[in-house]
């Protein structure tokens, strides 16, 4: 069974508040995501994405087929709708999702854990090809081409916001590795665990 407290991806999500509006094929959804600017929030890179989440949405009985039709010279198509079920999902996923501060596991503060591993230098370079994609990041979302009331255009106003103080943040550790104020070498590395030794022991 589906757990209905959170989807198992944000793309399901969009997937399951698009066919919520009205039923749709698969190239439906996709062209509604991409003219939304969903796209920024679900992850439809891959492919085979979308179709991977219909059949997992389908199996979980949250959505079903409609019909299927064909329109001369183009591929079959396969139209899926809401069921009840996943109205009530929907609900609990949007529900308990802004609620939610679960904690996520990402890869850039696992990185930061471990920075004594790497060179200062070599850090600074790395934060800076960081920065540089935030800014265009941020870019993207101040460019929104989208001409709509703010309560649809709430989740960029969050991206934006999120995503400037990320980069703001960035830019102070390339400064204070550039300055000298954060740093550190093999020598101080060996002092500071010969020290640490000390008061555990004392």
């Amino acid at each position: 069974m589906l757990e209905r407290s959170r989807p198992r991806s944000p793309l399901a999500m969009v997937i399951l508040a698009l066919v919520a509006e009205e039923p749709l094929h698969p190239y439906g959804m996709q062209q509604r995501i991409k003219a939304r600017g969903k796209d920024r929030i679900a992850n439809v890179a891959r492919p085979n994405s979308v179709y991977q989440t219909i059949n997992g949405l389908r199996r979980a009985g949250l959505i079903n087929v409609r019909e299927t039709y064909r329109e001369e010279s183009r591929p079959e198509r396969t139209v899926y709708e809401i069921t009840e079920a996943g109205r009530e999902a929907l609900q609990q996923w949007l529900l308990g999702m802004l609620s939610s501060t679960e904690r996520s596991f990402a890869d850039f503060p696992a990185a930061l854990s471990f920075l004594p591993l790497l060179e200062p230098e070599a850090v600074v370079r790395q934060l800076e090809a960081r920065a540089r994609m935030l800014e265009e990041r941020l870019a993207e979302t101040d460019t929104s081409p989208l001409e709509l009331p703010r309560l649809f255009l709430i989740e960029e106003e969050y991206v934006r916001t999120v995503t400037r103080a990320d980069l703001e943040w960035v830019r102070s550790v390339i400064d204070d590795l550039r300055t000298g104020r954060l740093t550190w070498s093999e020598e101080w590395l060996e002092g500071f665990a010969e020290m640490a030794g000390h008061d555990r022991t004392d």
